[in-house]
């Protein structure tokens, strides 16, 4: 199972920049993450998250930027329900200890391809701290990731198991489980900012994203404009096998990975293959 995880409800480390909130709770904007130093990510967890070919500069921004993540407690309603899902924990988890934190981004700070989500699964990142690990959607999409060789390993069961990333970035517009999946449209705009913040670091290398859901979609491209991408008018909709051009960039749409989905066939593991191929391609990583 590897290692255990703890459920952390102490300050800011020390000598790490987190910023302030507006008035509403909202995260502040880009321009309070400082580029410096490395700074130490926490228990268990690697700087890059993954395989990392650029500058101490962009991957200090990036563990910042996350370690802010991972920090916030600007949703009440998820806060509790994260940490209570924490304590309680599920019968086949009773020798963890959860992660019980908002789950930042996984992936090298040079990607060249990005992977919105919805949010982390109860029992799943926010157990183990990490996107899409430890849950059956994850099963499914690092399994695709393999398949396409953007992974280096075909499962992602713990934040120390060793996976790695090859230009691929994972994270989601909500980074707190929420109850019953569903974030609310108010928890959804209060994390936007850190997508924002996310995109406009990577933006230098990134070439292309897959949005998992009509969700994420909603939630991405706003994201996607704040951070200085021009989206057409109207909104393009969501599809599934959906493309749009956004200023070098390409956007695909993608059923969500979740057990409904892929239980009854709307997304297949080969559809998923296909579009993971597509945006590599797009983003040069084939």
């Amino acid at each position: 199972m590897g290692l255990t995880r703890g459920v952390h409800h102490g300050g800011p480390d020390p000598g790490v920049h987190h910023g302030g909130a507006d008035p509403g709770g909202a995260p502040t904007s880009v321009g309070l993450i400082r580029r410096s130093a490395a700074v130490d990510p926490g228990p268990g967890r690697t700087v890059a998250h993954g395989a990392y070919r650029g500058g101490m500069d962009d991957r200090s921004a990036l563990a910042r930027l996350d370690r802010r993540v991972a920090d916030c407690r600007a949703c009440p309603r998820l806060v509790e329900w994260r940490e209570e899902v924490a304590r309680t924990k599920r019968a086949a988890f009773a020798d963890w200890e959860y992660w019980g934190r908002p789950v930042p981004g996984f992936g090298p700070a040079d990607a060249r391809l990005l992977i919105i989500g919805l949010a982390p699964a109860a029992h799943g990142g926010n157990r183990t701290g990490r996107m899409f690990t430890g849950d059956r959607s994850g099963d499914v999409l690092y399994q695709a990731l393999y398949d396409v060789g953007l992974a280096s390993q075909p499962t992602s069961v713990s934040a120390d198991d060793g996976l790695e990333l090859y230009g691929v970035r994972v994270t989601a517009p909500v980074h707190c489980a929420p109850p019953a999946n569903k974030p609310t449209p108010g928890e959804r705009d209060t994390c936007r900012p850190w997508l924002v913040q996310e995109l406009t670091l990577l933006r230098p290398t990134l070439r292309a994203a897959v949005v998992l859901g009509a969700f994420g979609w909603q939630a991405a491209l706003p994201a996607f404009a704040e951070a200085g991408w021009t989206v057409p008018r109207p909104r393009p909709a969501f599809a599934h096998g959906a493309r749009v051009a956004l200023d070098g960039l390409d956007l695909f749409g993608c059923f969500h990975v979740s057990q409904r989905n892929t239980f009854t066939g709307r997304l297949t593991a080969g559809m998923l293959r296909e579009v993971l191929r597509t945006a590599a391609e797009a983003a040069g990583l084939r």
